[in-house]
């Protein structure tokens, strides 16, 4: 019997032992609720700095500077709210960039030309040299489209070009005017495709010469792309927001808006 009465105390003393600090924290909060529901004023003290930076990690940032170099966008260029432009990017007059296309000018300088397009999912990048020697800056010039899902990286594509979707062009490519390029064609570095010739195939290989009604179309497609890309453009307010700021100070020194 002596040793059961030990054994029970044992037990007891443990137990009270292990609940000691959850009956101390209930005590505690009881008395922080108490205290703040007697003075509501000490409640408020707790405030939100107005200098607080809120981040919204949801979001996806579709400007990128990167050191000194910032990407411009035309005033009439339609760039689709998904796109990222990093760095030295020029998107110029009257050209368009599609859902989903990634323009890295981190290393070297990308320029789409005027009424040019690049459409969705593409990948626009730049090396710090090209093995040709030339210039290692991804060039696209005036009148050219190019497909879905294209990869471009240190190439040069002159003026009135078609590069088929899925298409890759590697570094020092070069596309000379009135060219066409099928879709799915990969076009080794240092590759030229001659004037007015139909290439395609992985490596891209000679096809046959375009015709004169051929040619003709190739700034045609640029241009509706371009209509289309207008429709688009009116669904989103200009570039620039700089009449806030205006306003903002007209308020700010008693002017009337």
């Amino acid at each position: 019997m002596a040793s059961l009465a030990r054994l029970s105390r044992k037990c007891l003393t443990s137990s009270v032992a292990s609940h000691r600090h959850l009956v101390s924290r209930a005590l505690a909060t009881a008395a922080a609720v108490k205290a703040t529901e007697s003075s509501p004023a000490a409640a408020e003290k707790i405030i939100e700095c107005p200098d607080r930076v809120k981040w919204d990690y949801r979001g996806q940032r579709k400007i990128i500077p990167l050191g000194q170099w910032l990407p411009k966008i035309a005033v009439d260029a339609y760039v689709a709210p998904n796109v990222v432009l990093a760095g030295q990017v020029n998107v110029l007059d009257g050209s368009s960039v599609w859902n989903g296309a990634v323009l890295r000018g981190d290393l070297n300088k990308i320029t789409v030309g005027f009424c040019s397009n690049v459409q969705e999912k593409c990948v626009v990048h730049a090396a710090w040299s090209s093995p040709t020697g030339l210039p290692a800056e991804t060039m696209i010039e005036r009148f050219v489209t190019v497909g879905a899902y294209c990869l471009l990286r240190s190439c040069h594509i002159e003026p009135e070009c078609i590069i088929g979707q899925h298409s890759i062009l590697m570094e020092g490519s070069l596309v000379e005017t009135h060219s066409i390029l099928e879709a799915g064609s990969v076009v080794p570095p240092g590759r030229r495709i001659p004037t007015g010739e139909l290439w395609a195939g992985n490596p891209a290989r000679f096809v046959r010469k375009l015709t004169h009604e051929e040619t003709v179309e190739i700034p045609k497609l640029a241009v509706a792309v371009n209509d289309l890309s207008k429709e688009y453009f009116n669904e989103f307010l200009p570039y620039s927001t700089v009449y806030l700021e205006v306003e903002k100070m007209m308020k700010s020194h008693g002017i009337s808006i």
